[in-house]
């Protein structure tokens, strides 16, 4: 059995009693690496949410996807797509430490580095935790890319926060990776970013650095696949890969109800379903994650169930690539 530094096994593992011959459940699909067969998608969880601004239980999200693995299936009857065929397994959660921060960012990303060494032809499934993840997670799939990245980000936040205040946090990880040299703000674009959730000197500072910026009225008024087809074309024009990163507070509150930071007026969860679909089917995208679910606040798993839609329609869409 092979064993990868920093990865713990699921901590978590979901069976589901019932049985029908002609149904599939995700708990029957996605089950535990047995630490030896070849895996096609991994499903990676990140428990990390001390790192966040807001109050966030967010370190449980990926048991609490797991936990609803048993009662969702594999088929899409949008498109005509069952998961079955690609080989996915749950690989477990990264290893973090109790007490040091930072020491858990370099856990990320040496971990997600030791999985992409082992399993190089693996794509990855990413669960936070906060959106500090996204940082160590992208330097590692740049090592592993070997090129240049490109980043799509569905999010209310731009994330660019100064790393003096509080050091890295879920309000930093864009920041974080334009001043490491890992990503150049021309290839990043934002989508669904919230009027009262951002300020004029990190907008100023974005747009200074090349980032491309829609907002969520932009969403509204121009649609959501317009926008996606925009942010695809910016971040892989010149780069190698692109990174996907879904931050579920790009949802109107009424449909994320479990997000630490709420807003009114954000994406329908039609609208990023499609916006899932449409970046999971694009060639260059190579990497996903997502992340700010706090199952402690989300009544009836409510937004924890939406992100488990969002990960199943972005694999939907990698099924329907050319």
């Amino acid at each position: 059995m092979k064993e990868i530094e920093f990865l713990n096994p699921p901590e978590l593992v979901r069976r589901a009693n019932w049985r029908d011959r002609y149904e599939t459940k995700v708990s029957q699909w996605l089950t535990p690496w047995d630490g030896e067969e070849p895996v096609d998608i991994g499903f990676i969880g990140v428990p990390l949410s001390k790192t966040s601004i807001s109050v966030s239980g967010a370190s449980m999200t990926p048991n609490a996807l797991r936990e609803l693995f048993a009662g969702v299936t594999t088929y899409s009857i949008d498109h005509g797509v069952d998961l079955q065929e690609p080989r996915a397994r749950d690989l477990g959660d990264i290893q973090m430490h109790v007490t040091d921060l930072l020491r858990r960012h370099a856990n990320i990303e040496q971990g997600l580095k030791n999985v992409y060494e082992a399993m190089p032809h693996l794509f990855p499934i990413i669960a936070g935790g906060d959106h500090s993840i996204t940082c160590p997670s992208v330097k590692a799939f740049k090592r592993h890319i070997g090129g240049k990245v490109g980043i799509v980000q569905l999010d209310s936040h731009m994330d660019v926060r100064n790393l003096q205040d509080g050091g890295p946090s879920n309000g930093t990880p864009i920041r974080g990776l334009l001043e490491s040299g890992t990503v150049e703000g021309r290839h990043i674009a934002q989508i669904g970013l919230h009027s009262f959730a951002n300020s004029r000197a990190y907008h100023e500072y974005a747009t200074a650095e090349g980032i491309t910026q829609f907002t969520a009225r932009q969403v509204a008024k121009e649609g959501i696949e317009a926008l996606v087809n925009r942010g695809l074309e910016i971040a892989g024009d010149g780069t190698d890969a692109i990174y996907v990163t879904v931050d579920m507070d790009v949802l109107d509150q009424a449909y994320a109800p479990g997000v630490p930071a709420m807003v009114p007026a954000g994406m329908t969860s039609w609208r990023l379903m499609e916006a899932a679909f449409l970046l999971g089917r694009h060639p260059k995208v190579k990497g996903f994650d997502i992340v700010c679910v706090d199952p402690v606040q989300d009544p009836r798993r409510a937004t924890v169930r939406t992100a488990l839609h969002v990960i199943l329609t972005f694999l939907t869409g990698m099924m329907k690539r050319g």
